[in-house]
């Protein structure tokens, strides 16, 4: 079991070639707690998996609340997912994605980031199709993928999007 301290706010870490900035994962068990108020603010990230990413379990018993995330002021080089949601997760195939996640993710600012994606998805908002994310804002999102703009990709959300930001596509890339 997961135990929260909250509210949490990070400042100013350098992370090297690891997992990145990771809230979760989430939902595997049904006595988790809610996570509520975790701000990640003014970090470098460099030549990691992820950069800042919130991940939760399909087909699970969990059903607690993840809101009130801020991501802001952020800088990433060479990272492979830079800025990612994802409730889809499950790494060795450990799980069934038959039912969607239980987790409802809410309030989520993500404002600020700069640099460079390892890969052409700078930003991956793959929510729950059970229960969408609400609330997420998303402000000066700034990504290259090898000298072009990375590119985001979205489902089961609808981001209020202000300065620049890519366009937000579905998985088969039609603009959402």
């Amino acid at each position: 079991m997961e135990i929260l301290l909250r509210p949490v706010s990070y400042t100013h870490l350098d992370v090297y070639k690891r997992q990145g900035i990771a809230i979760g994962s989430l939902g595997k068990y049904k006595e988790e707690e809610p996570v509520d108020g975790i701000t990640i603010k003014g970090c470098t990230l460099k030549g990691t998996d992820n950069g800042v990413r919130i991940k939760t379990w399909p087909s699970t018993p969990g059903t607690i609340t993840v809101t009130n995330m801020r991501f802001e002021d952020i800088t990433m080089d060479n990272v492979k997912n830079p800025i990612i949601i994802d409730q889809e997760y499950c790494p060795w195939n450990q799980c069934t994605k038959k039912y969607p996640s239980k987790i409802r993710i809410s309030k989520v600012i993500i404002k600020n980031i700069k640099g460079t994606s390892a890969t052409k998805e700078g930003l991956i908002l793959a929510c729950s199709s059970g229960v969408p994310c609400q609330g997420v804002e998303i402000s000066n999102v700034d990504l290259k993928f090898n000298g072009a703009p990375a590119i985001a990709v979205c489902s089961n959300v609808k981001p209020k999007i202000s300065g620049k930001v890519p366009p937000c596509t579905t998985p088969n890339n039609k603009k959402q």
